[in-house]
């Protein structure tokens, strides 16, 4: 290689190495302008991703493609900002396909985009996205380039807009026909306040009338002469008559305090016509509800109370008349039967005074057995006319009806006879009962001989017991106070009843049974003994399905423990001597045979006629053990006074109730004190000694 071509070699390789320091230094100026440009478009990117995400409205773009409906037949969500969701109601679409998202609903979306697509033509548009319920006020312009088949929506929800705009015009649609509406609505109602015959008045809260009807203004005029409208003072129409106005001024001032009532009252000149009048006060308000006045609806009732009055006196009549008929079939009653058993003492006592003039004393102990059995009927007969009427003297102990039933069963079996099966149910547990056990005793059995005369042919009697709650319907039903009672049930499989004659059962001397076989007062004893024991009773029964007759008695909380036996009869008799005892009867043939039969066993007797009487003796220092009195005395102390009063001075005194019913000067709260007892007239001689020495020895 020669020299020249050495040096040329050294030229293009210095001028290599130019080039290459020019290249180099033009290299790193443009990396630093692509560096800042970079910098730039990632800057760009982040302003335009932060207002993307940002923006109140919905943001979207689709991109186009081939479906199986055709070209450009559907899209795809390519971005959505995140207001997308909260304004379409529609959550992650990126990625979703509308034929997918909504396909009853893509054809018309795929329309609309199609056209802004291939027309390049933005639009602006209100449409219903019907998934979803909301509806979408859009704009939508295409992506350039037109290759790219892209095109961007902006929407946002208008749809409590539309709905706005919706009550709006139906609103302004409707307006004139609610309007034309109210306007008859109120002169509707003006035409029935002026068309009533009710009296309207209306006044503010200062008794100032601010409105006032027709009629009400005529008949203020009729009966008080002066005729009110609307500005006058209420009260100032009233200024010469100040009875009524104080009355005026008494109602309308509750009416005005907030009360609404209604009141009947009695207005009018005296020397006018007074009517009576129903006032119905109602309080007036405002449209925020406070109070502006009050007014009033007044109707003339004179007519209506005078019929109701009418009503009563005819109602009251037709219950005397009742009563009337009741009293004369009970006095009917008791006029044949105590004329049969009279017919019989009588005849007695004189066929024995006539033996007795003769001499032949052999018949005499018939005639006196005829006697006292005439008199025994009659006492039985008083004894069941007081249970119906509630006024038979009972002695009510804490009762075990579970043993009562229990012990009654071979009396009841041998009754009713071997025709007759007999079975009794008693509840475990069974609470007692403050009863009269003898006359509990009576009434089951009466009970169970009605039940046996309606199975002629045979059948089943079950008495049975049972604890029970009732509440408010199921006391209202038997008439009595909610509560615990017991049970005390007689079911036969007889003839039953039909609901007349269940009607009529309790009614005293009402029997369905052939004349001679029965009084008819069997049931009305059962009836008078569970009122008068705080109880009821009650028949469910249905012809030829048999009849069950139900007791119910007050379950006994104090002293439960103390159920006595009902089979308990008392202490057997013995005489005494050196005891006093005090006898006060206002009847001198009952007095005389109280102190034979006292004297006979050796008591010291003092006897009174009346109270005072009695209590003289009482103060007096003679010793006395016992207290014999009647209850119904003369004198104006009767014979609960006088024991109360000879208790004052004599505290231990033993007290001995004769009566013949029970008045309601025996009990002091149900109850006798201790150291009383009460024994029922009539009563055999042997009962009264064998209680006194009861009583004395106890």
């Amino acid at each position: 290689m020669t020299s020249f071509e050495i040096a040329a070699l050294e030229q293009r390789i210095q001028e290599l190495e130019s080039e290459n320091a020019r290249l180099q230094a033009l290299f790193t100026a443009d990396a630093g302008r692509r560096a800042r440009a970079e910098t730039a478009l990632a800057e760009s990117e982040e302003r335009y991703r932060t207002l993307f995400n940002s923006i109140d409205e919905g943001f979207c773009i689709i991109e186009f493609f081939d479906g199986p409906h055709g070209p450009l037949s559907d899209y795809i969500h390519i971005e959505a900002n995140p207001a997308y969701a909260l304004h379409a109601g529609i959550p992650n679409v990126v990625g979703q396909k509308v034929r997918e998202m909504v396909p009853n609903e893509a054809d018309g979306w795929v329309e609309l985009y199609g056209d802004v697509l291939r027309s390049g033509a933005p639009i602006r548009f209100e449409r219903e996205l019907v998934a979803t319920g909301r509806h979408l006020e859009l704009a939508a312009f295409r992506v350039e380039p037109a290759t790219r088949r892209q095109v961007a929506v902006l929407f946002q929800d208008i749809t409590a807009r539309k709905r706005a705009e919706a009550a709006l015009q139906e609103i302004n649609d409707t307006l004139e026909a609610r309007v034309v509406a109210a306007l008859a609505e109120r002169k509707l109602l003006a035409d029935l306040v002026e068309g009533t015959n009710a009296f309207v008045q209306v006044v503010d809260m200062q008794f100032r009338l601010i409105a006032i009807n027709g009629a009400a203004v005529q008949e203020f005029e009729r009966i008080f002469d002066v005729r009110p409208k609307v500005g006058d003072h209420l009260l100032e129409l009233f200024k010469d008559l100040p009875e009524h106005r104080s009355a005026v001024r008494a109602v309308w001032s509750r009416a005005l305090a907030g009360e609404e009532f209604v009141a009947v009252d009695e207005f009018g000149d005296v020397s006018r016509n007074r009517r009576f009048y129903e006032m119905r006060f109602s309080v007036l308000r405002d449209a925020t509800g406070e109070q502006i006045g009050a007014y009033q609806f007044a109707y003339d009732v004179t007519d209506r109370l005078r019929e109701q009055a009418r009503l009563r006196e005819a109602e009251e009549a037709l219950r005397q008349s009742q009563k009337m008929e009741a009293v004369g079939q009970l006095t009917g009653g008791i006029a044949h039967d105590f004329n049969n058993l009279l017919t019989g003492i009588m005849g007695s006592l004189e066929m024995l005074q006539t033996r007795l003039r003769q001499g032949r004393f052999s018949d005499v102990d018939r005639y006196v057995a005829a006697a006292q059995g005439a008199s025994k009927r009659a006492a039985a007969l008083t004894h069941r006319l007081l249970a119906f009427s509630r006024r038979q003297t009972l002695d009510p102990k804490p009762t075990d009806v579970n043993r009562l039933a229990m012990g009654m069963e071979e009396l009841v079996r041998r009754t009713v006879g071997p025709q007759i099966t007999l079975e009794v149910v008693t509840a475990a547990g069974l609470w007692p009962a403050l009863i009269d056990s003898p006359q509990l005793e009576s009434a089951l059995l009466n009970l169970c001989i009605n039940a046996r005369d309606a199975m002629p042919e045979g059948g089943r009697i079950t008495i049975e017991t049972a604890n029970k709650w009732l509440d408010d319907r199921a006391a209202r039903e038997r008439d009595l106070p909610p509560g615990q009672y017991i049970s005390l049930c007689v079911t036969d499989t007889g003839t039953g009843m039909t609901p007349d004659v269940i009607e009529h059962a309790f009614d005293p001397f009402f029997t369905t049974k052939p004349i001679g076989q029965g009084t008819g007062l069997g049931l009305s004893m059962v009836y008078g003994f569970a009122r008068q024991s705080g109880g009821q009773v009650r028949i469910y029964s249905e012809l030829g399905e048999g009849t069950t007759m139900c007791l119910y008695f007050p379950r006994h909380y104090v002293g439960e423990a103390e159920a006595v036996d009902p089979g308990w009869r008392g202490a057997p008799m013995a005489s005494s001597t050196g005891q006093t005892i005090l006898v006060v009867d206002d009847e001198p043939t009952i007095r005389m045979l109280v102190m034979e039969v006292l004297d006979e066993r050796g008591y010291a007797v003092i006897e009174a006629k009346d109270g005072p009487t009695g209590l003289a003796a009482l103060q007096s220092n003679a010793r006395i053990d016992l207290l014999i009195t009647d209850v119904g005395l003369p004198g104006g102390m009767n014979g609960r006074q006088l024991a109360d009063a000879a208790r004052a001075t004599r505290p231990g005194l033993k007290i001995l109730f004769i009566t013949g019913y029970a008045e309601n000067a025996i009990l002091s709260s149900g109850q006798l004190a201790p150291s009383m007892q009460v024994l029922t007239k009539p009563f055999d001689v042997e009962a009264l000694a064998g209680r006194v020495t009861e009583m004395v020895e106890g």
